[in-house]
């Protein structure tokens, strides 16, 4: 079984147990159970523990301890349990602070549409409130279907948000799809930190290597391929937790399009993958407890 699949599983049967307390009991009851919840996923994942550690040692300059290591895990737990909530339209009690707007604003404005590229930092039930909150436009958002069938079945029973429509990678009709809701002023949503089926390395996934946090690492090409072929300009989304039910959202002006030149496409690609690496390894140093990208970015778990 991937890690990936684990992590899926392991998050299902939390979510599972959250709603269950949150139901009988409330918020604060579940807050409660954050921290022996915290506590399991710390030392029952000892491969996720160890990514957990050199990406901290890297963002925080210093070698990551056991208190380092809960407080991401514990972050990640706390955006588990806001989820809950957030996916059941329940945001009373929420406050999430928007920056950045005006230039999304702007560009819905255009009515040419635009492709937000996201990272496994902090949460997208965030940023998706804050698009059922007032977005006035179709808010489409590209996943790997196979990481997330797990949770979704979860989701599925709870999701009140009929503003932002997913879309599997990998169906055939995926980018049309996409290019549908640009050429409607849409808004097409992807994360672009990580390549599916990672057990440590890279696998058939096609990547770039670009500097991160020092050294290279490996970053999908397939949302930058996507972002040159729709042609739509491009901006950076991301929703960090501040602290119990806060949020702040961050949308920031990325590139009005990604140029794929077909005499220079790979080293366009590679451009577009450093440029974008270099704009969340800033996040990542500002906010590294709530990087949730539990996988070997710089591939040294096997090699050592």
């Amino acid at each position: 079984m991937s890690w990936q699949r684990q992590r899926e599983r392991g998050s299902l049967g939390a979510l599972r147990l959250m709603g269950w307390v949150i139901t009988r009991l409330g918020y604060r009851a579940a807050w409660l159970l954050l921290y022996p919840i915290t506590g399991y996923f710390l030392l029952s994942s000892p491969r996720q523990r160890r990514a957990a550690r050199l990406f901290l040692g890297r963002a925080l300059g210093r070698e990551a301890g056991w208190r380092d290591l809960f407080r991401l895990f514990f972050t990640f737990s706390a955006t588990l349990l806001d989820r809950v909530f957030l996916l059941d339209g329940q945001r009373r009690g929420f406050r999430i602070e928007v920056q950045g707007m005006e230039a999304l604003d702007a560009r819905i404005a255009a009515g040419r549409g635009c492709i937000l590229l996201g990272a496994h930092i902090g949460s997208f039930d965030a940023l998706r409130a804050v698009a059922d909150a007032g977005c006035p436009v179709e808010v489409v958002a590209l996943m790997h279907g196979d990481h997330a069938a797990i949770s979704r079945d979860f989701f599925a029973q709870h999701a009140a948000s009929r503003h932002t429509t997913v879309i599997p990678l990998g169906q055939p009709d995926a980018m049309l799809r996409a290019k549908e809701c640009l050429d409607r002023g849409g808004l097409v949503g992807i994360l672009a930190d990580r390549a599916p089926a990672m057990p440590g390395r890279t696998g058939g996934m096609r990547v770039v290597h670009v500097p991160f946090l020092g050294r290279p690492a490996a970053f999908p090409e397939g949302p930058h391929i996507l972002a040159g072929v729709l042609g739509a300009p491009v901006m950076l989304a991301y929703g960090v937790w501040t602290g119990p039910r806060r949020y702040q959202v961050r949308f920031e002006p990325f590139a009005e399009r990604i140029v794929l030149d077909r005499r220079r496409r790979q080293e366009a690609i590679a451009e577009a993958a450093a440029a974008y690496a270099l704009r969340i390894e800033a996040v990542a140093r500002a906010y590294p407890y709530n990087w949730f990208n539990f996988h070997d970015f710089w591939e040294e778990m096997d090699a050592s």
